[in-house]
């Protein structure tokens, strides 16, 4: 059953048919400034975004002062022994929500975390912690998915297709299974889609599948990764640039 509370479905029945924009930026990115994430905010709002997508605390706050849009929060966390980074804690969650976040995304793959225990396990415990908030689980396939929204989600999105260790040979998204998600679970969650979106054009077909909405980060926030896009296929493939995408910070 999609979520109930009256509150957290007039926030994502505003998303409805949207685009909502990742922005975020790493300390070792070419692009960073202290006041980066702000003006791509300023700029996705004055663009016609619904929401943003943002990473960290300190980043989240800074664009809730300044944009006046619902808040994707996450903060990315990672170690060494695994890859698991999207919010991979409760701590992590409630930095999230503190910083003024409306919704917290949360890494709810099978991958195993630092701690070693399953990523999707922690759902239901910020569920319970963090009654309130609105919770999206990031998942790399059609299993996780459906697993996700039994434990409780509220939005779910195929962000992590692509950064596990099934999928990360595939840069574009698989809009079949997609479409499948968008058919089974339609009446018991929002499906939002995310990853591997590029053009105006794949946003459109994802909206055709029955996505609620539609997250873009890189094609327009990280003009670094969309050189790179052109360059290594200019090149003949003599590189991979989601390997860039993909680094740990």
């Amino acid at each position: 059953m999609k979520v109930m509370d009256e509150k957290k479905r007039s926030l994502i029945e505003s998303f409805r048919n949207g685009l909502i924009v990742s922005c975020q930026v790493q300390h070792d990115d070419p692009i960073y400034t202290d006041d980066m994430v702000v003006k791509m905010a300023e700029a996705a709002q004055w663009g016609g975004a619904v929401g943003i997508r943002a990473n960290s605390p300190e980043q989240i706050k800074a664009i809730k002062e300044k944009v006046n849009l619902p808040v994707i929060g996450l903060w990315k966390i990672w170690h060494d022994d695994t890859d698991v980074f999207i919010t991979p804690t409760l701590e992590a969650c409630q930095a999230v929500w503190e910083a003024g976040a409306e919704i917290i995304a949360l890494d709810c793959t099978s991958q195993l975390t630092h701690e070693g225990r399953p990523a999707y396990e922690l759902l239901p415990v910020v569920k319970k912690e963090i009654p309130d908030a609105i919770l999206f689980a990031d998942v790399s396939n059609y299993e996780e998915a459906k697993r996700a929204i039994e434990l409780g989600a509220d939005i779910v999105g195929p962000t992590l297709y692509g950064y596990t260790v099934e999928t990360k040979h595939i840069e574009q998204p698989d809009l079949r299974e997609f479409a499948k998600m968008c058919r089974d679970f339609k009446d018991d969650t929002y499906m939002i889609m995310e990853g591997h979106v590029y053009s105006p054009e794949d946003a459109i077909k994802c909206l055709y599948l029955g996505a609620h909405a539609v997250v873009v980060g890189s094609a327009i926030t990280r003009p670094h990764l969309t050189a790179r896009r052109f360059t290594d296929l200019m090149s003949g493939y003599q590189s991979n640039w989601r390997e860039a995408e993909r680094q740990k910070h």
